[in-house]
């Protein structure tokens, strides 16, 4: 994935009114020249409006007044400013006043305020305080949207900001102030806030999680939409970003800050097919008068030296994210096809790989570029290009095509076939510290090194595969030795790795054979911010002497245990107490819930015969079971499951949850996933009341 440490690392209409059409306002030739606007001195403020506002500062945030009398006394201090907005607004000192005035202002004085300033709001905006002012405006009008009644004057002024902003609109989005300001413009018309994760920069390992298939899209369902939109003046705005009079498309492509509103654009755009085919082609450099395949093949040469920099290869990556079926397979067959290998060997131009395969929207893809890679996968691990390893396994994994290849590809980069398969683990923890090693034969498991995300996630990912892909790595993970094991344990990296791995489609008798190994450590464990997550998948993959002994073991450290995050889960659900006071009630609770388990398996299959099942699998008369049996097992699944996943608490987010109990509701079925919440126990209630 993306290393933070490159240039990133520091960047990390309707109109008027619902019924009115917004038209573009007709520039004239001096307007629409490509000279940049000439520089604008800013006048300092006078010394008595300087008094004013410093004495309006003192009595909005030194003393408690009622949001009425503030509202007055913000429009009033607004008016004062008419004529002198680019000269507040760029003030240092003045310019903090500035905005908590617009911030308590009425909508009416906000929207006068904006349309007054329109003509200087690009100078503003490229304006290091003035920005923050401009953001601040476009803020506090979005929060006055939530009354339907100032739609139209919110529409009148936003098209008088777009028709100023555009005149020279190609310095605003080169601006590192600008491009900032521009961007919450967009997304302001689109309806939504730039401030979500989805137009923030995202730690790479997030990125990588979501291409490796571990979670789900942040932009996935483009489910943006979150207030009024202003579609005319959104389509408006980023037509005239485009358009070759008013910028420099050379220009725009490469540099880091228009980069970032380009993409901007583009994610607003999704989903929309016609505006996508129409502005991807003049991103890519395409001439307006020949038909796109043409362009294609004679930009192709362009295009992939310009991937190779920095602010256009994310630019490409949104491209390929973004990009209707039938034009993602134009670029793919046109341009990128017969230079990946080229491609994955360049420090920038390989991520613009990841998304390529990432975004594949067919087998064929992916077949295509397993013909040009497959056999390079231990090249692309010595040149510090896991990455599009990475990208490349998920993407077989989703379309599954190749799937057994991929995974004996990589297990054959990491060693050769006279070593022990129990090298392939630790080999792919630390694929870095293996790979820049100068004495590969010699390797050993480092002390005091970190284990590396990357090599994480893709273990991660290989353990989701069928269990007759995986061998190999199964043989390797329980040939680890003890102390190995622990330590992976303990890693905030690593142990997902054997979370992973216990959830897999593994035999129950290879799981043990991992759990056996940390015999002698549960207690430990448990009392370790990472460790406790272990003991919840080691306990359910456990047989019941098993279970006994992880129970034992946590009696010892009960007290401490307590006092910790994960402690109160733990401890109700290996229910310590009740094996403390009654250890036989307890083993035959939980032999109950075993014996219950392994029905629930029996009648509707293990995760791997689900996913190959029809969703509403109840139905099928050839799965079902006996009222009886089913009135028997509902209650013992119920309690069996009741405390919820561990790896949702691991995530720290409900998000998750709340898509998989949505996912059990439309299957009509249990939980795929073995847990329990309250849409399981309101199906089995449906169950009981069907069979009567």
């Amino acid at each position: 994935m993306r290393k933070m440490g490159r240039q990133e690392k520091k960047r990390n209409v309707a109109g008027g009114s619902r019924a009115a059409t917004f038209k573009a306002k007709k520039f004239t030739e001096e307007k629409t020249t490509n000279t940049p606007q000439t520089l604008l001195i800013r006048k300092l403020v006078d010394p008595e409006t300087t008094k004013y506002f410093t004495e309006i500062s003192n009595v909005i945030e030194g003393t408690e007044i009622d949001l009425e009398q503030r509202s007055a006394i913000c429009g009033n201090a607004l008016e004062e400013a008419r004529g002198k907005e680019l000269e507040l607004a760029t003030d240092y000192i003045i310019s903090h006043t500035m905005q908590t005035l617009l911030e308590g202002c009425s909508c009416d004085q906000l929207c006068s305020f904006l349309q007054s300033s329109a003509k200087k709001f690009s100078h503003i905006a490229m304006d290091r305080s003035g920005s923050h002012v401009a953001e601040s405006a476009l803020k506090s009008l979005a929060m006055h949207l939530q009354d339907d009644d100032t739609y139209s004057l919110v529409g009148e002024t936003l098209t008088a900001l777009c028709q100023e902003i555009v005149v020279n609109v190609s310095d605003v989005m080169c601006n590192s102030y600008g491009s900032h300001v521009l961007r919450r413009l967009l997304c302001f018309c689109k309806g939504v806030s730039v401030d979500t994760p989805e137009f923030h920069s995202t730690k790479p390992s997030v990125v990588l999680a979501e291409r490796l298939n571990l979670r789900p899209s942040k932009l996935e369902g483009n489910n943006l939409q979150q207030r009024q939109s202003f579609p005319d003046q959104l389509t408006f705005l980023i037509s005239e970003m485009l358009n070759p009079l008013r910028v420099d498309i050379a220009t725009i492509q490469l540099n880091p800050y228009s980069s970032l509103v380009l993409q901007t654009a583009l994610k607003l755009l999704a989903g929309n097919e016609p505006e996508l085919l129409r502005i991807i082609p003049i991103l890519l450099g395409c001439s307006a008068d020949k038909d796109l395949e043409g362009n294609l093949i004679e930009a192709g040469k362009k295009i992939l030296h310009l991937v190779e920099e920095n602010a256009y290869s994310h630019l490409m990556e949104v491209i390929l994210a973004e990009s209707p079926d039938g034009l993602y397979n134009q670029i793919f067959t046109k341009v990128f096809k017969a230079s990946l290998f080229k491609m994955s060997s360049h420090p920038y131009a390989n991520f613009v790989v990841q998304a390529l395969v990432s975004h594949a929207r067919s087998r064929e893809h992916v077949k295509v570029i397993w013909e040009e890679l497959g056999t390079k996968f231990k090249v692309l691990f010595e040149m510090g290009k896991s990455g599009v390893v990475a990208a490349l396994l998920a993407a077989s994994q989703r379309l599954r095509v190749h799937e057994h290849e991929f995974c004996q590809a990589i297990s054959d980069a990491v060693h050769n076939a006279d070593e022990p398969s129990v090298s392939i683990i630790p080999r792919i923890l630390f694929l870095d510290n293996y790979f820049s090693s100068n004495v590969k034969d010699n390797w050993n498991w480092p002390n005091g090194v970190k284990m590396q995300v990357l090599g994480s996630l893709i273990l991660q990912s290989i353990f989701k595969f069928p269990s007759e892909y995986i061998k190999v790595y199964i043989v390797a993970i329980v040939s680890l030795e003890v102390n190995h094991v622990l330590e992976v344990s303990k890693d905030p990296t690593g142990n997902r790795v054997i979370e992973a791995f216990l959830n897999s489609n593994a035999s129950s008798k290879q799981k043990r054979k991992l759990i056996i190994k940390l015999q002698g450590h549960f207690g430990e464990l448990s009392v370790h911010p990472s460790g406790s997550f272990i003991i919840d998948k080691c306990f359910t993959a456990s047989n019941i002497s098993l279970r006994e002994t992880i129970v034992s073991e946590l009696l010892l450290v009960q007290t401490e245990l307590s006092k910790t995050k994960q402690g109160p889960y733990l401890l109700k659900k290996l229910d310590l107490e009740r094996f403390a006071r009654r250890p036989e009630q307890w083993r035959s609770s939980q032999a109950s819930k075993v014996s219950t388990y392994k029905d629930f398996q029996a009648a509707f299959g293990t995760k791997e015969t689900q996913s190959s099942r029809s969703s509403n699998f109840l139905a099928d008369s050839s799965h079902k079971s006996q009222p009886e049996t089913l009135k028997g097992m509902r209650n013992e699944i119920n309690t069996f499951f009741s405390s919820g996943s561990p790896f949702l608490a691991h995530q720290g987010s409900t998000k998750n949850k709340r898509s998989f109990n949505k996912r059990v509701t439309e299957s009509n079925g249990f939980p795929k996933d073995g847990v329990a919440d309250d849409s399981f126990r309101r199906k089995t209630k449906k169950i009981k009341i069907r069979n009567g």
